[in-house]
């Protein structure tokens, strides 16, 4: 055992300070942990030493980095070699604490364990550090055993140094009980480091969990939109690892650090998350008559009782005097394929397009004005206004003001996320979730933002939210557009000022669609591409 001077104390005391603060802001688990050990390694002049971390649910240490100068050894940590040491257990199969084990033992008693010379040492087994010796011709001697625990009293790790060699001589000499304090106070250090960590990875985890659980809700209630959560942060990502990689062009400046990814990627999942507040009703409405139920089915009863009531007519005219059967029956007959023919074209009408002419709408309000008479004895027109004003929607299945209430789901998506005391690294996430329906010419909803007040993530959503709701295959009201089409419309809409055109050049010209196209579309949706033909492209 060697004696300290004044000016290794005062060496030791900046390496410990030095290491406290680098310690506080390391990020990567690997790296903090190796920080740890050579530390620890550097204090004592220590030849060896091994990191241990709890694993199987803490009925067990790890080794999480084992470093051996003398044999050139170095397992686990940062270097990527994996470990072949054994794992030691904290408890027998009894159930009793693991006392035999050195390490377990300070694992079990949060007590450090200083032993000069362990082939003398007879408290404990270390049958497994002979075995290392004689695999490997090395010779053990002295050991530091120090625990580390966080603020609660919890274990996060034990740190064991080997081998304590004396900077005069170069012998193995015993660890000083200067060594152990300054080793206990690292490890000290190091919990609250390595705490630190778990505890941030926790809560992120816990943040995603917390999204993951918004979007279950919205999966449960509606299917269809839950997949647009899944698919369109995905395709996100993917359009701006492209940005991120272009070497030319007006994007060329933008990249994205791991922390910008993260952030954006957070910003994907939650980009629909109003949507949970939305009537399913009204999301996933297939028909023009749905609400609940398809209301179309009503309209099928009313035009059974017009077809009883011509029949009625038309047998009580046959009992009059005089009476022409034939003309009866005839012109029966012809009144009540007319009737079939406008229930079969209401039908029709109530499945919803791209456009409905001007002409079938005048044809619906002239069925609209039909008579029939209901269980009540009253007779009425044979549509209401909410009847008709459905049935006449030109384009899709929803109304005016159901579109107004799908609309609003950014709205209450904006709000929700601006409520939320998002940290510093996930500061964006409201703006690039919120922008996704806006417009580059200032015609987007809900804020009316154009290009400039737009960051370059929130233009890369917008795109990626059009393009899978074009191809999706799932939803209700519409069949998923076949590729070449999907493409032609977004080309168009890069145009007309809906989307960025530098975005959407990157799109087409990185391939995007046909990475996304392969793995998640039908592939009977998936047709040639010829680039040339694609609007607002220029190959």
């Amino acid at each position: 055992m060697h004696a300290l001077s004044h000016t290794q104390i005062a060496q030791r005391l900046d390496l410990l300070t030095e290491v406290s603060v680098a310690l506080g802001k390391s990020a990567d688990t690997d790296t903090l942990l190796e920080r740890i050990l050579t530390a620890a390694k550097a204090m004592t002049g220590a030849d060896g030493g091994t990191l241990y971390r709890p694993c199987a649910e803490g009925l067990t240490l790890c080794f999480s980095i084992s470093i051996n100068d003398s044999l050139g050894l170095y397992q686990g940590g940062a270097s990527g070699n994996p470990i072949n040491i054994a794992p030691v257990p904290l408890r027998h199969d009894s159930g009793d604490p693991n006392l035999a084990s050195v390490a377990a033992y300070s694992a079990n008693s949060g007590q450090s364990v200083n032993i000069e010379d362990v082939y003398a040492a007879a408290a404990f087994n270390f049958s497994g550090m002979r075995s290392f010796d004689a695999a490997y011709g090395y010779h053990s001697q002295s050991f530091l055993t120090v625990p580390m625990n966080d603020h609660e009293g919890n274990l996060v790790g034990v740190l064991q140094l080997v081998n304590a060699i004396d900077p005069d001589s170069g012998k193995i000499c015993a660890f000083s009980p200067t060594d152990q304090r300054f080793i206990e106070a690292l490890a000290a250090q190091a919990a609250v480091a390595i705490t630190k960590q778990q505890l941030i990875l926790q809560l992120e985890e816990l943040l995603e969990a917390l999204v993951n659980l918004i979007n279950i809700g919205i999966d449960e209630k509606s299917p269809y939109t839950g997949r647009h959560c899944q698919f369109v942060p995905e395709l996100t990502m993917m359009l701006a690892e492209a940005v991120h990689n272009a070497g030319s062009g007006p994007l060329a400046d933008f990249r994205m650090t791991e922390g910008d990814r993260k952030e954006l990627w957070m910003a994907g999942l939650l980009h629909d998350c109003g949507k949970i507040t939305t009537p399913v009703h009204v999301v996933d409405k297939a028909t023009k008559m749905e609400t609940i139920f398809d209301r179309i089915h009503m309209l099928d009863t009313r035009f059974e009782v017009l077809m009883r009531d011509r029949e009625i007519s038309a047998l009580k005219a046959m009992r009059a005097p005089g009476a022409d059967a034939a003309v009866i029956e005839a012109r029966l007959a012809s009144e009540l394929a007319a009737l079939r023919d406008d229930r079969d074209f209401l039908r029709e009408a109530n499945v919803g397009g791209e456009g409905m002419t001007l002409p079938d709408q005048e044809r619906v309000r002239q069925i609209a004005r039909y008579r029939w008479r209901g269980v009540d004895g009253l007779e009425r027109d044979f549509l209401d206004d909410d009847e008709l004003a459905n049935l006449t929607i030109r384009f899709g299945t929803l109304t005016d003001a159901e579109r107004k209430i799908i609309n609003n789901h950014i709205v209450v998506t904006i709000r929700m996320l601006e409520s939320l005391p998002w940290p510093k690294h996930l500061a964006n996430v409201p703006e690039y979730a919120g922008g996704h329906h806006e417009r580059m010419d200032g015609k987007g909803y809900p804020r009316g933002l154009v290009k400039e007040q737009m960051s370059v993530q929130a233009r890369i959503m917008a795109i990626a939210d059009i393009f899978e709701a074009l191809t999706a295959r799932d939803r209700p009201y519409k069949k998923g557009k076949m590729l070449t089409e999907s493409l032609h419309i977004l080309g168009k809409f890069a145009l007309n000022g809906h989307i960025d055109p530098d975005l959407f050049d990157i799109f087409i010209r990185s391939k995007i669609y046909e990475s996304f196209a392969r793995k998640n579309m039908d592939p009977r949706q998936i047709d040639a591409i010829d680039d040339s033909r694609i609007p607002g492209y220029t190959p």
